[in-house]
């Protein structure tokens, strides 16, 4: 007998669609290799904070009565009035974690420490896990993001040179060291701000903080840019063609990869009392407008090269230790072997339809879900947080045959061009 739904990774994305098909009784089963829930564990500094509200959590934006929402998650923990007192400007990213976690356990149709191997299909899907076989109607495929580093770094990476989504694995072994940080956006930032923090003897010796970025920007958090993470948004941008969805994501980038205002203006804080009121040794630069051409070994060092952006001139950094804040790219489907040859592609994503299935020559009834790793066809909202439980109820829609997911309110924003008019028309309606 097959189930609705199999899931392929635990990650915020499987579990919102968990969250919002378990109290309807929809059969899902939703599998990941690991041991128990973890979401950035390499990156879960103290005081780090979500880019978005605590709202757009796993279900609330979808159904605001779920039992798997962050309210329910505080009311049951007994904490909402202090919650409420404490008035964060944004969430920590360890309490959010904490409560993905507690929805992870919660949920009987999660289950960790189990490979899924490949997936098959002879009308039903069959999964073909570490522990079993499953026949499942549908597969919903959240398998995340994997650390993206440049070509001529990648063999090696050691304890020495990594990907900043591993950093805190290594924090402790960076004291006395000259460290070169490379990428200018969030993570790189809040590593640096954790490095600038040490003092005494837990203090690096020097840091060398490297964008390619002209300069160290804000994220964009004003009202109307946050109007391009609401569905009519996505909408629109999936209306438009390949050329011009490139160009609005090149455009747009600060919407959703630039560095919170409150982490800068700590880093600015932090080295304004370093310089002028601790009077400390000038142990931290920052260095725009440099693309960093190659990295080498020299000794036991390493020599990270780099060009500046403006005059071309080669820049070099002799450094103990590089941390590559490199962003992400979306993690290989190497499970799907079987059914590979099935799907749709658009440039080098799996190509998807309105309700993120993916474009395959498989029977309509039958639906391969997509999460987050379709940026190039969705926009700027589709490795955000803020649409994760809109996309989800899309997902239910199609696994149930229904249309439940409310659509918002569109924007005050015209995104799509005016129909045709003539000057007349124009004249009369003025």
């Amino acid at each position: 007998m097959s189930i609705q739904v199999v899931g392929v990774g635990v990650g915020p994305s499987n579990l919102s669609l968990a969250s919002l098909l378990q109290p309807r009784n929809i059969s899902g089963q939703f599998l990941d290799k690991k041991k128990t829930f973890d979401w950035h564990s390499g990156l879960q500094l103290p005081d780090a904070s979500l880019q978005v509200s605590f709202l757009k959590d796993l279900v609330t934006l979808a159904d605001p009565t779920n039992p798997y929402s962050f309210l329910a998650y505080l009311h049951e923990h007994g904490r909402t009035y202090q919650f409420l007192n404490a008035q964060f400007e944004a969430i920590t990213r360890q309490e959010f974690t904490q409560y993905l976690q507690w929805a992870s356990e919660k949920n009987e149709n999660i289950h960790f420490d189990e490979v899924v191997e490949d997936i098959e299909f002879d009308g039903d899907f069959v999964v073909s896990t570490s522990k079993r076989k499953l026949r499942a109607e549908n597969i919903s495929i959240g398998v995340g993001k994997t650390a993206s580093v440049p070509d001529f770094v990648k063999d090696n990476l050691n304890d020495t040179m990594f990907h900043s989504s591993d950093y805190l694995f290594h924090a402790e072994d960076l004291s006395g060291k000259r460290l070169a940080i490379i990428g200018g956006g969030q993570s790189g930032a809040e590593i640096f701000l954790d490095l600038i923090s040490r003092e005494g003897s837990n203090a690096p010796e020097h840091i060398s903080w490297i964008s390619r970025r002209t300069g160290f920007w804000p994220l964009d958090d004003s009202p109307f840019t946050n109007d391009l993470f609401m569905p009519c948004h996505q909408e629109y941008f999936t209306s438009l063609g390949t050329k011009a969805r490139q160009q609005f994501l090149k455009d747009n980038v600060l919407a959703s990869d630039g560095i919170s205002e409150s982490t800068l203006r700590e880093i600015y804080q932090c080295l304004y009392l370093r310089r002028f009121v601790r009077n400390s040794d000038n142990t931290a630069d920052m260095f725009p407008n440099r693309t960093v051409e190659q990295v080498s070994k020299s000794g036991t060092r390493w020599m990270v090269q780099a060009r500046h952006g403006d005059t071309g001139s080669p820049e070099f950094f002799d450094v103990d230790v590089v941390i590559l804040s490199t962003g992400y790219t979306n993690s290989p489907l190497n499970f799907i072997g079987s059914i590979a040859d099935k799907l749709h592609y658009s440039g080098d994503e799996v190509a998807v339809d309105d309700s993120f299935a993916a474009r395959w020559n498989g029977p309509a009834n039958r639906s391969i879900f997509i999460h987050n790793a379709s940026r190039e066809q969705k926009g700027l909202a589709d490795p955000n947080l803020s649409l994760l439980a809109w996309r989800s109820a899309k997902m239910v829609d199609r696994i149930t045959g229904t249309n439940n997911a409310l659509e918002p309110n569109s924007s005050a924003v015209t995104w799509s061009p005016l129909e045709q008019t003539t000057s007349n028309q124009v004249l009369q309606t003025a």
